[in-house]
């Protein structure tokens, strides 16, 4: 197996910046609604819930139908000629698989950086932050370096591949003849 670092994180930012497109369109509902105060009183937990419901599943599902899907790979995966597949078989990978896959990568570590914002804000008005936000503060930044490490390192494969049994692979041109 081939290590592909470099297409994966720049297909990576090619992914974030869809994902940016649609969180641009939340934000310019959801600002307006905050700032009218509308949404200000809602209680933080609420707000974190809200905020995963709107922007975290949607994204998580969509990445998960892509990479189930006929071209088994994400807008940047495509652009970029990768696609998920199986470890074993090196075939499509199924919804489910994809989804679990999506939600170690995108959802857990974006969950998590909620929470740790979240926490941060409330902590702030008593001055002092307990450790254990500290600490969801330190898995909301770990998570996704150790992802990132994880590409340059042994086969390439990262936490979240090995866990759910799949692979990043180069798609193969056709041939001429």
């Amino acid at each position: 197996m081939t290590r592909l670092p470099w297409n994966r994180l720049s297909a990576w930012v090619i992914d974030w910046l869809c994902i940016a497109v649609f969180v641009a369109g939340i934000a310019a509902i959801g600002i307006p609604l905050y700032l009218s105060g509308i949404t200000r009183d809602v209680p933080a937990l609420v707000s974190n819930l809200i905020a995963t419901a709107v922007l975290v599943v949607p994204v998580t599902v969509a990445l998960a139908r892509f990479e189930s899907g006929a071209r088994s790979a994400t807008p940047g995966k495509r652009l970029r000629r990768l696609t998920v597949v199986d470890s074993v078989t090196r075939r499509r990978i199924s919804f489910r698989r994809a989804l679990a896959r999506n939600s170690l990568k995108i959802a857990l570590p974006w969950v998590i950086g909620h929470a740790a914002v979240f926490a941060i804000v409330l902590a702030s008005a008593t001055s002092t932050v307990p450790t254990a936000v500290w600490l969801l503060t330190a898995i909301a930044y770990i998570m996704p370096v150790a992802y990132v490490v994880s590409l340059f390192i042994g086969q390439g494969r990262t936490p979240y591949d090995r866990l759910c049994g799949t692979s990043v692979v180069t798609l193969c041109r056709a041939s001429s003849t």
